[in-house]
């Protein structure tokens, strides 16, 4: 066999054909091949040549290396944001929330693809990708929105204010509560609107009394809030502030910045504030640079107090009094995104409620995160914890 391969290399390489009585004349092609250009061409198509043959007698050389066949499919194109000052949000300003997962979402059918298994460390199944395992939560509904009073026609929507007869939208669309005598602890999970089936997950999956908050860019942001509040969950508007290292990282065209004006920071409030109604209070996007103003933070302070809203924090501006209520987080419960991480996060906030009486976290829509707090929420009871809207962390300045 080996013999046999050698010899029609041989052939390929260029030895002279033979035969009885044949009489060939090579003289008018050599004097052609001495040409430089017919030269090159000619030596080209013989490596070609010899190449083939090569393959054809010994085989493909790469026969036997692993390979893999993908299946692609053209995704159905998301439909573009309503021309309401959003077309100016750049990609990179989405990306900055980090709700976008890369998993690209029909409008139609709200499905997305990509799941990725993983592994709670009691062995329970977390889906990272669009699907999220948890069971679904029964339905404890609050009073739709708006409540009679409570509102005013703004530049953009419906600005929220204090009632004339005193009430407030900080304590009208909070979830009611009442403590059992046992610690207390309570989780907001933000990021939400922008990846339809994440956040449908979170509305449905998660417990009534854990607070939901939502991105102002979000396309169809009362229809979330409407649903969130239907399913029982108090809501929050999320405030882009400035960070470290702006523009790189730009949380979009209403950011407050650390050099804004009081007029400025009253402008683009009234952009947010009116993207939609029936929230109690309002968090921040980043923020540690604006939060360094102190002409910027007092500006948008006042304005929360002024309309009765009440200001929850990461964590950054626990020192900041003002709004119309107050509470800062004292933790990040998914900093590090892997299950045993947000679990590890979930128990210090429990020991940290069990020592101090209560304790508030923060968490971003991943669905680990989603999964991960599911599960913790549902044996708090158990471990002689109260659940409580975040909501009821909140207290007035002065008191």
């Amino acid at each position: 066999m080996f013999a046999k391969r050698q010899s029609a290399l041989a052939a390929a390489a260029g030895a002279p054909p033979t035969g009885r009585g044949l009489k060939l004349d090579f003289k008018p092609v050599g004097a052609l091949l001495k040409k430089p250009p017919v030269a090159v061409g000619a030596a080209g198509l013989l490596l070609l040549g010899t190449v083939a043959l090569f393959l054809t007698v010994l085989g493909d050389p790469r026969a036997g290396t692993p390979s893999a066949r993908v299946a692609l499919k053209r995704e159905a194109p998301v439909a573009p944001l309503a021309p309401s000052g959003l077309e100016a949000f750049s990609m990179g300003g989405f990306g900055a929330w980090q709700g976008l997962s890369g998993a690209p979402v029909d409008p139609a059918t709200g499905a997305a693809g990509g799941d990725a298994l993983i592994t709670l460390p009691d062995g329970a199944s977390v889906a990272g990708g669009s699907a999220i395992a948890a069971p679904p939560q029964p339905a404890q509904p609050l009073v739709a929105a708006p409540i009679a009073g409570l509102s005013q026609p703004g530049p953009q929507g419906l600005l929220p204010v204090i009632a004339s007869d005193g009430r407030v939208p900080a304590q009208a669309y909070a979830r009611p509560f009442r403590p059992n005598g046992k610690p207390t602890v309570a989780l907001i999970v933000g990021g939400l609107g922008l990846n339809a089936v994440t956040t449908r997950a979170a509305i449905e999956r998660l417990p009534a009394d854990v607070t939901l908050s939502f991105v102002p860019y979000a396309e169809g942001l009362q229809g979330w809030i409407n649903l969130a509040r239907a399913q029982g969950h108090e809501v929050m508007i999320e405030i882009p502030m400035e960070p470290t290292g702006y523009p790189n990282t730009d949380p979009g065209p209403y950011t407050l910045l650390n050099n804004a004006t009081p007029d400025d920071v009253q402008a683009k409030m009234a952009w947010l504030l009116g993207r939609a109604t029936g929230y109690f209070g309002v968090t921040n996007y980043l923020g540690d640079r604006f939060m360094t103003s102190d002409t910027g933070m007092s500006a948008f302070l006042g304005i929360l107090r002024q309309r009765g809203i009440a200001f929850l924090d990461d964590g950054s501006a626990r020192r900041r009094p003002g709004a119309w209520a107050r509470a800062s987080a004292d933790s990040i419960i998914d900093e590090t995104q892997t299950p045993a991480a947000i679990i590890g996060a979930l128990n210090m906030l429990e020991a940290t409620a069990k020592s101090r009486g209560a304790a508030l976290g923060t968490g971003f829509a991943y669905p680990v995160t989603v999964e991960a707090a599911a599960r913790w929420t549902a044996g708090l009871d158990a471990r002689g914890l109260q659940l409580a809207p975040a909501s009821a962390m909140t207290q007035r300045p002065g008191r």
